[in-house]
């Protein structure tokens, strides 16, 4: 369990800690000495002097987006950043649980503790007090194009930093004026920029790909166990597996399946009566499968944590060179391909296990198991169906996961009266990462049921002692989930399934 402070600061911060933050697991800082701060200082202090010698500076001088060519007389610089997120106030669909928002709130807070974006330290210091009080914006999730950068979810961040909208705090859904009331804040009056700065960034998309990349590592690693079951239950040949076969073609990250694979099946030990010299691809290739996941994580860490420690607002404020940088750092195209690429390594996922839990519940290929794994005796066989709904279920969560491969980032919609004409999707790739996980979840924990259901058959029927890491496992699964004798509903099971596979109850491998 975490339990060292995250601080935000100069420092790297790695998808681990924003996991920390975003589930409660550490408390988040600021980072407090006295050199960090004036930098931060520094940024917003040079601002002001650009407006004292009315200086043209996008989205506080000037409208935005396309009515960036709009001057804005100093007189109502003070009136545009509350425009800004008033305006943008029109997202629909579901909101952000409460993991994904504090994720949001951190990802935001990492990039804006650069001091390159004109922001004060009263700014961070209240997002950070937001993480600290558990206080939460009410985001809807749809509504962002990725560029530029997550404007309307984060335009909820703002408003609530100045008071405006609701929050959820302590478990209910409060005004924000009345929750600052409550801890003794003075809402913000956002200053030139500041409200820019908040929403015209990545801490959406960024936000979800952290929580995204941490369930996909944990599928991983669960998707290898739940096949080394398979292979006992099925009977499979473990020399599928062997050390020597993988050095022939050494992917790094297949090569660590196998040996997961050996490790839990004791490979070297005296195995069964084989039933195939070549098992079916859903078992045999399981590690060729799931090896391109291991292998692209290390790649998709670096997209991103590099997008999450990154400055990705826009314009950058260069306060030590006095320069004001317009470009187009909101962008979110790395964390759009990050999130699309998930969906397809996912989905093979998803597909591989459906595959195993097919052949487990079909007697021409599952080696003497009964018909849907039915564990009823014979005077009661012909009724009961055992896993056969389940496959069902398994296969249509499947299906939708795999329609669910077709990339975000290539439908970009040219929005703004065509200034923000090429757009990144990142936010509804990563919105569609974690539902795509959601599913292949959902198929592991069918697939896992069955397999302990396959093994305990076997177990009936004499076979040898599993080896201890699969018999470990059982054990564990056998605390909440008792053999399917006669017909019962699954449901209930299957969703302590699931939460014992996104709460990661079940340590792995090392």
């Amino acid at each position: 369990m975490t339990t060292d402070t995250v601080v935000f600061g100069e420092g790297h911060l790695s998808i681990e800690d924003v996991l920390a933050v975003a589930q409660r697991r550490a408390p988040a800082a600021l980072q407090a000495d006295a050199a960090f701060r004036q930098r931060i200082a520094k940024g917003a202090q040079f601002l002001d002097t650009l407006l004292d010698k009315e200086g043209v500076i996008y989205g506080v001088t000037t409208g935005y987006g396309d009515s960036c060519v709009v001057a804005v007389p100093l007189q109502h610089v003070e009136a545009l950043p509350r425009h800004l997120y008033t305006f943008h106030g029109c997202g629909l669909g579901k909101l952000l649980d409460a993991e994904a928002t504090r994720a949001v709130l951190a990802a935001r807070l990492r990039s804006l503790s650069h001091g390159v974006s004109g922001v004060r330290l009263e700014l961070l210091e209240r997002l950070q007090g937001f993480l600290a009080e558990d206080v939460l914006p009410l985001i809807p999730e749809e509504g962002s194009v990725g560029a530029s950068g997550d404007l309307t979810p984060l335009s909820y961040v703002a408003a609530t930093l100045a008071g405006e909208r609701d929050v959820l705090w302590r478990g209910e859904v409060r005004s924000a004026a009345e929750v600052h009331r409550a801890l003794g804040w003075t809402p913000l009056t956002l200053r030139p920029k500041e409200a820019l700065a908040l929403m015209n960034g990545t801490a959406v998309m960024t936000g979800l790909a952290c929580l995204a990349y941490a369930r996909a590592d944990y599928l991983l690693q669960l998707a290898t166990r739940i096949t080394a079951l398979n292979v006992i239950a099925l009977q499979g040949n473990p020399e599928h597996f062997d050390e020597r076969l993988f050095a022939a073609k050494p992917h790094p990250g297949q090569t660590q399946v196998a040996a997961w694979l050996r490790q839990d099946l004791a490979i070297d030990a005296p195995t069964a009566p084989l039933h195939r010299l070549q098992d079916r691809y859903s078992l045999r290739c399981a590690p060729h499968v799931l090896g391109v996941l291991a292998d692209s994580l290390g790649l998709l860490r670096q997209f991103i944590e590099t997008e999450l420690n990154s400055a990705n607002d826009n314009p950058i404020i260069d306060a030590e060179a006095e320069r004001v940088l317009h470009g187009g750092h909101f962008y979110g195209g790395h964390i759009a391909f990050a999130m699309d690429s998930l969906k397809n390594l996912v989905g093979n996922v998803a597909d591989l296990l459906d595959r195993q839990l097919a052949l487990l519940v079909d007697v021409r290929y599952n080696h003497g198991l009964p018909s849907n794994l039915s564990g009823a005796p014979a005077d009661t066989a012909m009724i009961n169906h055992g896993f056969k709904a389940v496959q069902i279920g398994a296969s249509a969560w499947t299906a939708e996961a795999l329609k669910n491969t077709l990339p975000a980032s290539v439908f970009s919609r040219s929005t703004e009266c065509h200034n923000q004409d090429k757009v990144s999707m990142g936010t509804i790739a990563a919105r569609d990462a974690l539902r795509s996980l959601e599913l292949t979840e959902q198929v592991a924990a069918a697939t896992l049921l069955a397999a302990n259901q396959g093994v305990w058959l076997r177990q009936q029927g004499g076979h040898e002692a599993l080896p201890a890491p699969l018999a470990q496992m059982r054990e564990q699964l056998a605390e909440d989930f008792p053999p399917l004798i006669e017909d019962r509903a699954l449901e209930g099971e299957l969703r302590l399934c699931l939460e014992r596979i996104r709460s990661r109850h079940w340590s792995l491998y090392a």
